[in-house]
């Protein structure tokens, strides 16, 4: 895997303010692992939200290694974002990078329309980018990190999915991340395992809408991953532990995420539409 050197199973105690740089972690998440692809994406054109750090930059490179060019939206983490554009341009394959707050349907529609512009279709639409904030009690919930986890988590799917599928055909595939808590919830995590619940109603629900085009939509549902996203959520004492408590003692790397990605949007998932897969340390969720 890419960025090595420290025991991938020991995780500092550190805190980042949202939503958290992946060049400031320790250590850094594994982004890539060796190996050349096989070209299960050739020419194939993605745009990736929250592609600059963590699962989605996985997804990214690996895409990009698979022989696809890639848009990589992202909302201000430019150095995260200029150093996944790097790699993928190492990979021979081209990497547009929008920044913005996808929070606003007008920045939705406009990166959608520079993709389009800039590589002339969408052929993989993978809707990740996501934010979540802790709160110990329903009562300490604020309205305003309530409606900022709907309108990044959720709402954003809508307007992105809504504005690229006048480019789509048949054969074309949306990938949406939901997570392990739309399954078995979190007590500190409300408004975000909410989200991630209606991720899968929306994935299910657009599959079977969009069945008779020819495109496929499906998900992923991770369980604890080492992201920016964990760093800047929790306390340094969580942080230290996080992904202790499954099976597998660990948290994921987002190497270990992105073939799920990968599968989902290659032909080898043809007769896949409405599904969501679990790469989650071991969590058995029934789901």
């Amino acid at each position: 895997m890419q960025k090595g050197g420290e025991s991938r199973n020991v995780k500092r105690p550190q805190r980042q303010k949202p939503p958290g740089q992946e060049l400031r972690m320790k250590p850094q998440p594994a982004s890539d692992k060796p190996g050349k692809g096989s070209g299960k994406l050739q020419n194939k054109i993605a745009l990736i939200t929250g592609g600059d750090s963590g699962i989605g930059k996985a997804v990214a490179i690996l895409f990009a290694k698979e022989g696809a060019d890639v848009a990589v939206s992202y909302l201000n983490e430019h150095r995260d974002a200029n150093d996944t554009r790097k790699v993928i341009e190492e990979y021979g394959r081209r990497c547009l990078l929008l920044s913005g707050d996808i929070r606003r349907e007008r920045h939705c529609n406009a990166i959608v329309n520079k993709t389009i512009k800039e590589f002339g279709r969408i052929d993989i639409l993978v809707n990740n980018a996501a934010t979540q904030i802790e709160a110990e009690t329903l009562g300490k919930i604020k309205t305003k990190d309530l409606i900022k986890t709907f309108e990044t988590n959720i709402f954003s799917m809508f307007w992105i999915t809504k504005a690229a599928l006048s480019s789509m055909k048949k054969g074309c595939s949306i990938i949406n991340t939901t997570s392990v808590t739309a399954y078995r919830g979190s007590p500190t995590l409300i408004p975000y395992a909410s989200t991630k619940g209606a991720i899968v109603a929306f994935t299910r629900s657009l599959s079977a809408n969009l069945a008779d085009k020819g495109i496929r939509v499906n998900a992923v549902a991770p369980g604890p991953i080492w992201t920016p996203l964990i760093v800047s959520s929790f306390n340094p004492k969580k942080v230290a532990k996080h992904g202790s408590d499954v099976p597998l003692k660990r948290p994921g790397e987002p190497a270990e995420v992105a073939p799920c990605y990968l599968f989902l949007a290659s032909d080898d998932a043809s007769y896949m539409t409405g599904q969501v897969l679990h790469p989650n340390g071991g969590e058995i969720v029934n789901g």
